[in-house]
């Protein structure tokens, strides 16, 4: 008899808090220690969980990849694996504190004292404050700002994330500013800087006027902005005339330190290795060659200034040329006189710029030049990319710093051989997002920059010895004890100092910046999995199983992952990479908050149920993009509909007692389980492989078979408890319900666990994972049943009769394999087409196929 808590009208509605909470009293999705070592690492399926950003509100695109990842979570933790699922929540960096500034309208301003009484201006509705509107407050009121914030939207994503029925381990969760994140972070920054993989350098650096903060390649994106050519005059020093160049940059003319053109030009040959002078500044500079130098662009021949743009710093750096920079931290042209600038009409040119920003200097100096007769032409404006701070709202400039590097392969040949090496050794899903990576890999021009000029983060461990003048020597530099750790050095005091000794000559001085967001990040796996923190933990699940992430952030967290692991271990931190694409909107363009188009999923959850959204979700393959319209989500709603059908399908198969000692012993019945054991195959075979769409495709059509033919074919014979076949009907739909049910368990989270508790004890997601039977019959009775079905549904369709009228009389005419097989199945095929007398014909002239040839009405329903 079927279980009495079964309802009268099964619903999808509820089941999220419902199972939610058994989840979490059950413990289900607790990381087994014991087990896990008596399996040993192969019995471990450990995931580098991809920690959300806590600055604001998930969105769907999480919904979508986090998703992905479940799936296969719930697929390994049922094919008897010990899954290591951790959560980990990304609080630092300039998401952070840029939400703090909009949310409470204050700024950090470090030489303010702490305020412990300090109370924020708002509270949520300080977007539209100018910068010079924002309450400035001291480094510790804002990082203690920045910890509530962080705090409080983590707990809107764990909740958002159960009720999507993540089969996440909550107990193993980690924050990317917590004490032990701090002292895993600078434990293997100090072992990196031990081995000479770290180093400081003072250096052109692509700098965020707005964050006042260095920016890695990692983080860069172009965007078009319009531009002008203006074509300048550079005046020969032999006299013999003028060199032209055209530049979108008038402004850095006072940092102009040669002018360079593509070695082949003819045109500029004969000028190489002269000098000319800069007009307004009447500086003497090189006409120099380079290969970068494009004979193309503009008249062919560039000014280099320190630094305009990336090509500059490269010029710059292999022509050994001198650094004259004019722009200063805040964007603004210098005061102070560049030396090279000596006459006063010089001096008195560059004071006209001093203090201004790029905008109102470029529009200044054209106007100078106009003046002059150096400004020959404007042209026309155009459209053209420009560097971006990817978070950032302008263009980046390019200044001179004293920053933190990390070696990645740009100038170690043999790291990058290693890092390509390891990347080709871990299977990718799809496999051609590894070719992203090796572009990038190879691509790269510069080491990483990890250093950041920001407050709320993980501290650079450091200090410097100062001089009998009290300038830092940058040569002695002062690192902690590691028991010591964590520190932060601007409180802390380095070994054999005292804090009286702070900042006065013969001293020390603290390193204030703190590490970039990504230099974090990039240790995930040592986050999560207890690297020198846990022995036995990080023996059990490293390297792990798989990294499931964005593809936009290949170039910056997988990458950076892989360096840290390859750096410190030798070795790839992951054997697999699971690269989920993008959520786009119904016209195909990318979801971003930046254009507006973000769907938020909170509502989506509520209105549709959480396996509609997660049916959604799996449908699409990795690295597939995703359209989503919130107005129309169909691919959701198909997904509710097969949740209900689910529910609605396991109640009817349970009306269905099965006799004791009951054996499979019809043909259709066999047939139906020969088929599903099919289905079990293809769909294990396609989450092995991480292609959960796949998967989700085979299961699916099948079940709609199962129930639109196959219960409709049994039902009868089902039900009649005097039929010979009675028995094997109800077995054979228990078994397939509960093969289905486990089989859609990874997607329908919490519709398969409501109909499994309807029967079986304990929850479906431990249960054990479907494997093939075998020894069933023949499934081309299935098939060729269900056919016949639908062929006698057609013939009642066209003769204008509903699908209950009875059937006096029905011919069927077959080749004769299909005639054996419809015999098979022929007293389903009368009870449920409700036929009289149904005839069975052969034709041995007749290809494969049958046809219906007679159907005749019962006279009272004619």
């Amino acid at each position: 008899m079927a279980d009495a808590s079964i309802p009268d009208k099964p619903a999808l509605e509820g089941l999220e808090s419902k199972w939610d909470a058994a989840w979490r009293e059950q413990g289900t999705y607790l990381f087994d220690r014991d087990a896990a070592k008596a399996k040993g690492r192969a019995g471990v399926y450990s995931i580098d969980t991809p920690p959300p950003t806590a600055s604001g509100s998930l969105h769907i695109g999480h919904v979508f990849s986090f998703t992905h990842t479940d799936v296969k979570a719930r697929f390994e933790r049922m094919r008897g694996k010990s899954v290591f699922y951790p959560m980990g929540w990304d609080d630092n960096g300039l998401p952070t504190e840029r939400r703090v500034q909009n949310y409470y309208g204050v700024r950090c301003d470090p030489s303010l004292p702490y305020d412990s009484d300090f109370e924020p201006p708002f509270y949520g509705d300080a977007k539209s404050l100018k910068p010079a509107d924002q309450v400035p407050i001291s480094r510790r009121n804002f990082i203690e700002l920045c910890e509530t914030l962080t705090e409080e939207d983590e707990k809107q994503f764990e909740s958002l994330f159960r009720q999507l029925g993540l089969s996440v381990d909550w107990t193993q969760t980690y924050r990317t500013i917590s004490d032990d994140t701090i002292r895993t972070s600078q434990l293997a920054f100090l072992r990196n800087l031990e081995r000479g993989e770290a180093y400081q350098a003072l250096a052109p650096t692509l700098w965020d006027i707005d964050f006042r903060s260095a920016i890695a390649q990692a983080e860069l994106e172009d965007r078009e902005q319009q531009a002008s050519y203006h074509r300048v005059a550079f005046h020969r020093t032999d006299g013999e005339g003028d060199v032209l160049i055209e530049t979108t940059r008038p402004e850095l003319l006072p940092a102009c330190v040669a002018l360079v053109a593509n070695p082949d030009d003819e045109r500029y040959k004969p000028l190489f290795g002269t000098t000319v002078r800069t007009p307004l500044f009447d500086v003497e500079v090189p006409i120099l060659a380079h290969p970068l130098a494009q004979q193309d662009k503009g008249s062919g021949i560039a000014m280099i200034c320190t630094f305009g743009d990336v090509t500059d710093i490269i010029w710059w750096r292999e022509l050994q040329l001198p650094n004259r920079t004019i722009l200063g931290k805040d964007g603004r042209i210098l005061a102070e006189t560049p030396e090279a600038i000596v006459t006063d009409a010089a001096k008195t040119a560059y004071a006209e710029l001093a203090g201004k920003t790029v905008f109102s200097a470029k529009k200044r100096i054209v106007e100078l030049l106009e003046e002059s007769g150096d400004l020959k032409n404007v042209s026309k404006p155009f459209s053209h990319p420009v560097k971006f701070f990817e978070k950032g709202d302008r263009p980046l400039e390019i200044v001179s710093t004293r920053q933190w590097y990390l070696r990645n392969g740009a100038r170690d040949e043999d790291l990058r051989d290693k890092l390509i090496t390891f990347g080709r050794g871990m299977d990718w899903h799809p496999d051609f997002m590894r070719v992203r990576y090796e572009n990038w890999t190879n691509g790269l021009t510069g080491d990483w920059l990890v250093s950041r000029q920001r407050f709320f983060g993980v501290p650079i461990p450091l200090w410097y010895a100062l001089d009998e003048n009290g300038e830092r020597d940058y040569d002695r530099v002062l690192t902690p004890d590691l028991a010591a750790l964590p520190i932060d050095p601007t409180t802390d005091v380095p070994a054999g100092y005292t804090e009286d000794q702070r900042g006065v000559p013969g001293g020390f001085d603290a390193e204030k910046d703190i590490f970039d967001t990504w230099a974090t990040s990039s240790l995930t796996p040592q986050l999560a999995g207890g690297w020198e923190r846990d022995d036995e933990l990080w023996g059990l699940v490293a390297p792990f199983d798989v990294r499931p992430q964005g593809q936009d952030i290949i170039r910056t967290w997988l990458f950076s992952t892989m360096v840290r692991s390859v750096l410190e271990d030798g070795r790839a931190p992951w054997s697999d990479a699971a690269i989920s694409g993008f959520i786009v909107d119904p016209d195909r363009k990318k979801m971003s908050k930046s254009k507006g188009n973000v769907v938020t999923p909170a509502d989506i959850l509520d209105k549709h149920g959480t396996d509609a959204v997660r049916y959604w979700s799996a449908s699409s393959r990795l690295g597939a993009d995703a359209a989503f319209d919130p107005q129309n989500p169909t691919q959701v709603k198909i997904g509710r509909r097969l949740a209900i059908k689910v529910l609605n399908a396991a109640k009817f198969v349970l009306s269905f007692p099965v006799p004791e000692g009951a054996e499979v012993t019809h043909a259709v019945d066999a047939a139906m389980l020969a088929t599903l054991d099919g289905v079990v195959r293809d769909a294990t075979k396609a989450y092995e492989a991480y292609d959960h769409a796949r998967a989700l495709e085979v299961t699916e059509s099948f079940f709609w078979t199962f129930c639109d033919d196959y219960l409709e074919l049994v039902k009868e014979r089902a039900y009649d408890r005097s039929d010979v076949g009675q028995a094997s009907a109800a077995l054979a739909l228990r078994l397939a319900l509960s093969t289905l049910l486990r089989l859609l368990a990874p997607v329908l989270a919490f519709a398969s666990e409501e109909a499994w508790s309807w029967f079986e004890e304990g929850s479906i997601h431990t249960a054990e994972w479907p494997a093939p039977l075998g020894g069933w019959g023949d499934e081309r009775v299935l098939a060729t049943a269900s056919a016949a079905l639908i062929g006698i549904r057609r013939a009642k369709t066209e003769a204008k009769a509903s699908q209950k009228t009875p059937v006096s009389r029905l011919t069927i005419t077959a080749d004769p394999v299909t005639r054996d097989l419809l015999r098979l199945a022929e007293g389903d095929l009368r009870a449920v087409g409700r036929i009289e007398e149904l005839t069975l014909l052969s034709d041995d002239e007749r290809s494969l196929g049958f046809s219906i040839d007679v159907l005749e009405l019962a006279e009272q329903e004619a």
